[in-house]
């Protein structure tokens, strides 16, 4: 028997202990397991060594990403729905190791020099915040890329489903209106919108309630993209856009909107962005803060430690990210002189969100391989899914948070959030 049988027998051994609840594909065709269903295929013999010379979430990732294994019969999110099958970590003691030991020098000694995966990990990826560079490294990929799954305004951030059985563009349609509404935008008035993307929140708010907009975003290919479609829509003279840091602003505003931007900022450096924002306010002007959250442990060290699914994401596709709680969150409002109206969680809208995302990317696949190639279009694969699961799961937040800038006497706003609803 020679190293590659002893591979299949490993896998075959892990797999008929752990009866995963579904099918295995192994290279040689044979396959392990229920004979309907999902079956991940196992393509390449190499990841018994892989996994023994590096078992990490990032080892698997590549894996993933290298075509290593795959998917038939089915989607990643298959797998996710499957019924439990009892608890791993009991499963794992009852392997037959001594067998697996056996097995396992054939297949380290005997194997060829690995060669090399593609990279597509960001630059400095665990420092506190993200640079022009690492910006650039997730949103400018492709505008086309992001077309393949976005909705037809390209806005890539949580949507808003008054239904869940809403589509994509009617959710993002309703999302920008449910925004604009909370900041309760007024003819004249000037916005400000930190991280404008694709440009959508701006145009929606001019055509739609008469603001002046202006807004800031990092990416060169998102804002020549922006630009093109604000002068489409005739509005050039109402909306600016400026490859800039949002720190570099002056001026006033009289509302701000910041969109699933926050979360590139790092914790170094939330104290200077909600002083920044507080200069850039007028006094009683509204913020309208949309940002991804994790969950509080107690233990500030515990709270802050980045578990593995997080030092991926990270690592492939938000270098330089952080996240805070919605605890600390508030915190840095009243310390930094804003008054909290309105906090609302959107959890399971960016579940259905990332879900709808993935699966348009998956429709679309071919075209998505052709624009980026097929490691990236695989990781953007990933992603997306296990963003959508990790929503489902309550293992993040997504928070809408309404705040003023101080100021003594009645806020203006409506006693209730009846106008919200209207």
């Amino acid at each position: 028997m020679d190293a590659t049988d002893k591979a299949a027998r490993i896998v075959r051994t892990v797999v008929e202990t752990l009866k995963p609840g579904f099918a295995v594909k192994l290279w040689t065709g044979e396959r392990i397991g229920p004979a309907t269903g999902p079956v991940l295929t196992v393509n390449d013999p190499d990841i018994v060594w892989q996994m023994v010379r590096r078992p990490s979430f990032s080892t698997l990732i590549e894996m993933w990403i290298s075509k290593a294994v795959d998917v038939e019969d089915g989607s990643l999110f298959d797998f996710y729905a499957l019924p439990s099958q009892g608890k791993l970590r009991s499963k794992l003691k009852a392997l037959p190791k001594l067998a697996i030991l056996r097995d396992l020098p054939a297949v380290l000694f005997s194997r060829k020099q690995m060669t090399a995966r593609t990279d597509l990990s960001g630059r400095n990826p665990f420092v506190s915040g993200s640079s022009q560079e690492a910006i650039q490294h997730h949103y400018d990929i492709s505008n086309a890329f992001y077309r393949l799954f976005l909705d037809e305004r390209m806005v890539y951030s949580c949507g808003y489903f008054k239904d869940f059985a809403d589509g994509i563009d009617q959710a993002q349609i309703d999302k920008l209106d449910h925004i604009c509404r909370k900041l309760r935008l007024k003819p004249g008035e000037r916005l400000l919108d930190i991280g404008c993307g694709w440009g959508a929140m701006l145009i929606h708010a001019v055509k739609n309630y008469g603001v002046v907009g202006h807004g800031v975003s990092l990416s060169e290919a998102q804002t020549q993209l922006a630009r093109e479609r604000i002068r489409a829509e005739g509005l050039e003279d109402r909306i600016t856009i400026e490859i800039k840091s949002y720190a570099e602003l002056s001026g006033s505003f009289d509302k701000v909107s910041s969109i699933g931007m926050f979360e590139h900022l790092g914790l170094a450096n939330h104290a200077a962005y909600f002083s920044t924002i507080h200069r850039l306010l007028k006094p009683g002007g509204i913020y309208l803060h949309h940002a991804i959250t994790r969950r509080s442990k107690g233990d500030m060290k515990k709270t802050l430690r980045k578990g593995p699914e997080y030092k991926a994401l990270i690592k492939y596709i938000f270098p330089g990210g952080e996240l805070d709680t919605i605890g600390m969150t508030l915190g840095n409002f009243e310390a930094h002189g804003f008054l909290v109206y309105d906090v609302e969680n959107l959890r399971e809208h960016y579940a259905r969100t990332c879900r709808l995302w993935a699966e348009r990317l998956h429709a679309r696949f071919d075209e998505a391989i052709a624009e980026v190639g097929e490691a990236k279009a695989r990781l953007w694969l990933l992603y997306l899914t296990g963003c959508s699961i990790t929503f489902e799961r309550a293992s993040a937040q997504i928070f809408q948070t309404v705040v003023t800038r101080r100021a003594r006497g009645p806020s203006g706003l409506p006693p209730t959030r009846a106008d919200l609803y209207r």
